[in-house]
């Protein structure tokens, strides 16, 4: 700290003080931005081909038969928490 200033004295005000602004004109807002344009909508989607719809059913069949066999292993194992698991499908 140099001589002669108070403690907590701001280093800033020694500039002195602003000048006096002349008038200050009101400002305006900004214009708002122009609205985007709606994207275009797409187009509509094919259908999925029978064999694609055939082969998900099978997995899904797959995976439910899984799902099912380990609940009802854990519920003969006496699992009752592994049983809703297995049952619910996680």
């Amino acid at each position: 700290m140099s001589e002669g200033q108070a403690p907590g004295h701001d280093r800033r005000s020694q500039d002195g003080p602003r000048p006096a602004e002349a008038k200050a004109e009101p400002r305006q807002p900004p214009e708002p931005p122009e609205p985007p344009e709606p994207p275009e909508p797409p187009e509509p989607r094919e259908p999925r081909p029978i064999i694609e719809r055939l082969g998900l059913g099978a997995v899904a069949l797959v995976l439910a038969i899984l799902f099912g066999g380990m609940a009802a292993a854990s519920w003969v194992g006496g699992e009752p928490f592994l049983t809703v698991m297995g049952a619910i499908g996680c």
